[in-house]
């Protein structure tokens, strides 16, 4: 979801009108050809340079992207702070509606990927690697178990302010920016009674910090599609056309989990609790799905959204706007339910271990990465190497997974905005049922 005060990232240059998906369909489609004609062979005769190289210099980018999450993340949930207004009431029910979602969400990935497993369709894959890597001298894949809650917990509370941002610990510095974004709040509401406005340069501060860190980070983002190339390139030469069958397997499986959580929960969620019909929500959630699919915004989406609530579901214009203008920056399913089950599907790649608890609280870091995500444009490709570090998965496992993931991240991507926008209208009907706005 991008910000309403920000531009698109993706769009790039003022004037560039080449979207971020053609570029990584071009990426994609120029790698497959690089990797067929020149295999593991450089690309002059006798030059040093080939697609094994180039596939190096992925991890450039997804260091810069783990670079700036850390603070971009910090800024965006202080900003979210100063700029939400919402009363208590409102407030919890709002939070406990998304919480409700959420849960469901994590039921459904977690079933889904424990269930099917299809992560080991990839191990043969990194074990290829892994030997690779071995045999040109390097390390071979190493992970670390990821914490459990507790160690979490216990790892999220930094023994200084600097350390959660220098270590890349996310939940530490989702920590310090919910403590720093509630006392600045606290503190302007105090002097806004006295007349003061001390506060005004600090929120002037932040604001302009966070739209510092989005610049820069559009940028970055400039350069994905010269990772997505070297990575696929790099993969082809490696596995030939098994990629293709690899990077199949996990849209299917990031899709299937979307559509059960879209179509399923929501729609029951909807019928049984807000007493709309299954037809009548699929009806009136219709065009504001297509419209979060086409682009790529749930934010955008928010007058279609609007107007399907309140036209054709008869949902109070209160409890439409508290979810659609209020309510967008928490309730992320489709992100919180892709990283999720990306994460695990990486981790069965490797032959990681996962005790159910450890995934629970792999999943919790998902939770607490989405919210932080909220208005950072493009955030599935910003967060997605923190996520995956952040449950145990080593550098070098990223640096082979992300390429994979990122060449077909702009189809789920469209299609996780699409969820968000139902999920949007589903947390509105659960409002307005509990105000007692619907009809029996």
């Amino acid at each position: 979801m991008a910000d309403a005060r920000t531009e698109a990232v993706g769009v790039g240059p003022r004037g560039f009108r080449f979207p971020l998906y053609a570029r990584i369909a071009l990426a994609v489609a120029s790698g497959v050809v690089l990797g067929i004609v020149y295999g593991k062979a450089p690309y002059l005769p006798d030059g040093a340079f080939g697609n094994i190289e180039l596939g190096r210099l992925t991890l450039l980018v997804v260091t810069l992207l783990k670079t700036l999450a850390s603070p971009l993340i910090f800024f965006a949930v202080l900003d979210a702070f100063l700029r939400t207004e919402i009363t208590f009431e409102r407030g919890g029910k709002l939070f406990l509606f998304s919480l409700i979602n959420v849960v469901a969400a994590m039921t459904i990935g977690l079933a889904l990927m424990n269930f099917w497993r299809p992560g080991e369709t990839w191990r043969d894959s990194f074990e290829e690697n892994s030997r690779i890597a071995s045999a040109e001298g390097g390390e071979k894949l190493k992970e670390t178990a990821p914490l459990t809650v507790v160690e979490s917990v216990r790892k999220a509370i930094p023994t200084n302010i600097v350390q959660p941002f220098v270590e890349g610990n996310l939940l530490g510095v989702i920590l310090l920016a919910v403590l720093g974004g509630a006392s600045l709040r606290a503190v302007r509401g105090v002097q806004q009674r006295h007349g003061l406005t001390a506060y005004l340069p600090i929120e002037q501060a932040v604001e302009t910090l966070y739209q510092v860190f989005i610049k820069m980070l559009e940028w970055v983002v400039l350069l994905v599609p010269l990772a997505v190339l070297g990575g696929v390139a790099q993969s082809v030469a490696e596995t030939g056309t098994e990629t293709f069958r690899l990077v199949l397997i996990f849209l299917a499986t990031m899709l299937a989990g979307l559509s059960i959580h879209a179509f399923g929960y929501y729609v029951l969620a909807a019928w049984l609790y807000g007493r709309k019909s299954p037809a009548a929500f699929l009806r009136a959630g219709f065009e504001p799905f297509l419209t979060g699919l086409s682009t790529n915004s749930s934010l955008v989406t928010v007058p279609v959204t609007l107007k399907a609530l309140t036209e054709r579901l008869g949902v109070s214009d209160q409890s439409a706007r508290l979810s659609t203008c209020v309510g967008t920056n928490f309730n992320n399913d489709g992100i919180t339910l892709y990283e999720a089950m990306a994460a695990i599907f990486v981790a069965q790649a490797v032959g990681l271990d996962q005790s159910l608890s450890v995934q629970i609280s792999a999943v919790i870091v998902c939770v607490l990465a989405s919210l932080g995500s909220a208005g950072i444009p493009q955030s599935g490709l910003v967060m997605l190497p923190l996520v995956l570090a952040a449950t145990g998965l080593s550098s070098e496992t990223i640096n082979i997974a992300w390429p994979l993931i990122t060449s077909v991240d702009w189809i789920i991507a469209r299609y996780r905005s699409g969820v968000n926008v139902l999920g949007d209208m589903t947390v509105a009907v659960q409002l307005d049922r509990s105000r007692g706005d619907v009809a029996e």
